[in-house]
């Protein structure tokens, strides 16, 4: 499967796909760190990398129907993209219902019930990308034999 959505030749959805995972990574583990007794203010700090994550995944989605767009249907590679947006997008519904409860507590600082939830939607997070990084590999035409050989650089 290629990606349509490029800037400078590269591949626009495998970068922004980082963004969110990075963002909500890193919430999760202020989140641990806050639950374990670290200074409240990681768990706000959580907080924003999580509305930063929302806003980042949304463009990543965006940016993945785009590519998805040009995929013929009743294909392999469609059906297997679909599951791949799907799963992406239920990580983000669960991190936005994450997001709205912690809107509900003064500091905004999660509790260990929520840590659960969070470290549950990553793991799903982590098989939505690796889900999508296999599909790739399955639905790519194959890279130049020549190019690869000889050890070319294409700036």
């Amino acid at each position: 499967m290629e990606s349509r959505l490029r800037i400078a030749g590269e591949a626009v959805h495998p970068v922004l796909v980082m963004f969110p995972l990075g963002l909500f990574t890193l919430a999760v583990i202020f989140d641990v760190a806050d639950v374990l007794g670290a200074p409240h203010f990681l768990g706000a700090l959580a907080y924003w990398n999580i509305v930063a994550g929302l806003a980042a995944g949304a463009l990543a989605t965006v940016a993945g129907a785009i590519d998805m767009a040009y995929v013929p249907h009743g294909t392999p590679a469609k059906r297997a993209g679909m599951l791949q947006i799907l799963t992406s997008m239920g990580v983000l519904i669960l991190f936005a219902v994450i997001l709205i409860l912690r809107m509900r507590t003064p500091d905004r600082v999660a509790g260990g019930g929520l840590l659960v939830v969070e470290l549950l939607a990553l793991g799903a997070g982590g098989v939505a990308i690796w889900y999508g990084g296999t599909l790739v590999k399955r639905h790519s035409p194959p890279a130049p034999i020549a190019h690869a050989q000889a050890g070319i650089r294409i700036f």
